[in-house]
């Protein structure tokens, strides 16, 4: 059947066009628009936040299209029949690009999908990765003696899953921890060199003990400082007068420094690839460029790339990105603290969206060493490299 509007060809019980967007007769006279909410495609022009309005939305996430174990059902938006392999819990129609999920009460369509544009070049990604390949002091012609054994261009899915972390961070305060040292140190070589004839004389007599009134001599500071004396040096504290003995050089230098309480607090968009065959080029800390995204429209992509489709549902992805913002987050607070007593996150995490990214995907060979990069189709940056 084809659209009586633009002519597109249209799958059978279609319900609406996917190109133009107008309604398509059903038998018995029923009517039916694209339905509301995210999921479905717009009419051309539309903006991507506003299509279908928060009310369509809710209803629509509500409404189960498929149990679980259904082999075979039809796209909510087009009526095209979709066949589920066996693991995927993602699937995008090829007619109009609707993306359904299979969630703990069965198969739903997705609410906000969306995609970002390809905008790099075969050409550019070559001439990106020879500059990462020669990168180095020693390192020149890399690419020129590689083989290059794949290059191809791939809609991947990810689940991009807001999250809202705060980190509690209880470190010690390093600049006074290190003055508090320096003090005690400067203080000690004072007292040491003050006092280097009454120790000869002390082992001279036969090793006779002597006292020194810290106090007295240093005020409060002499006392601060015989309390941090080890115990090798320290024979006892009583008053405040202090015993060494003639043979005691050690300090205790460690000290427990000021506690104190800083809070990191991090916003994210979190990508989780949603595929479990691609999780090694799981992003570790990277963000895409969401301001470029669009609504997901099938027909604006390349019919030569494929659009994959994912075997990670929505909750797992949840988990997954949790985990790994919990990580991240720690990561970050001991870059900046290096005396970390105690850590904690807690966090808010929203529904997610799914994204179709434009990645390309380039191996070589360089004497035997496999090189893999991913880049980012849309920004041309590099999602992950590694050495195989």
């Amino acid at each position: 059947m084809n659209c009586p509007n633009c002519g597109t060809p249209l799958p059978d019980g279609a319900a609406f066009c996917y190109k133009c967007g107008a309604s398509v007769g059903r038998p018995g006279g029923a009517q039916s628009g694209p339905p509301g909410g995210l999921g479905g495609a717009p009419p051309p022009g539309q903006n991507p936040q506003g299509y279908g309005g928060p009310q369509a939305a809710q209803q629509s996430s509500a409404q189960v299209i498929a149990p679980a174990g259904a082999t075979a059902l039809k796209c909510p938006s087009c009526g095209a029949p979709i066949s589920p392999k066996f693991g995927e819990m993602v699937i995008t129609c090829e007619y109009c690009g609707t993306g359904i999920t299979l969630g703990n009460q069965g198969w739903k369509d997705i609410q906000k999908h969306t995609m970002l544009p390809m905008r790099v070049t075969k050409d550019q990604v070559t001439s990106m990765i020879h500059d990462m390949m020669d990168k180095g002091v020693f390192k020149h012609h890399v690419q020129e003696e590689s083989t290059l054994e794949e290059m191809n261009a791939t809609y991947v899915p990810y689940w991009i899953i807001p999250i809202s972390a705060r980190t509690s961070i209880v470190a010690t305060d390093e600049m006074q921890q290190m003055a508090q040292t320096a003090t005690s140190a400067a203080l000690m070589g004072v007292i040491l060199g003050g006092m280097g004839g009454g120790f000869g004389g002390g082992r001279g007599g036969g090793g006779r003990r002597r006292s020194f009134d810290m106090s007295s001599l240093l005020g409060p500071a002499g006392e601060m400082l015989s309390r941090r004396m080890s115990p090798g040096l320290v024979l006892g504290v009583l008053g405040r007068r202090t015993m060494f003995y003639g043979g005691g050089m050690g300090m205790g230098m460690g000290g427990g420094g000021a506690r104190k309480t800083y809070q990191l607090d991090q916003n994210y968009n979190f990508p989780v690839v949603a595929m479990k065959d691609l999780s090694e080029y799981q992003p570790k800390d990277y963000t895409f460029a969401l301001s470029q995204r669009v609504l997901f429209d099938v027909s604006k992509i390349d019919k030569s790339i494929k659009v994959l489709n994912g075997d990670i549902g929505e909750d797992v992805a949840k988990a997954q990105a949790r985990t790994m913002v919990d990580q991240l987050q720690s990561q970050k607070a001991h870059e900046q603290h290096h005396m970390i007593q105690q850590i904690h996150t807690d966090m808010d995490v929203s529904d997610g969206e799914l994204l179709h990214v434009p990645v390309w995907f380039v191996r070589y060979d360089h004497k035997g060493k496999k090189y893999v990069f991913v880049i980012d189709g849309n920004s041309g940056a590099p999602i992950n490299s590694m050495e195989l």
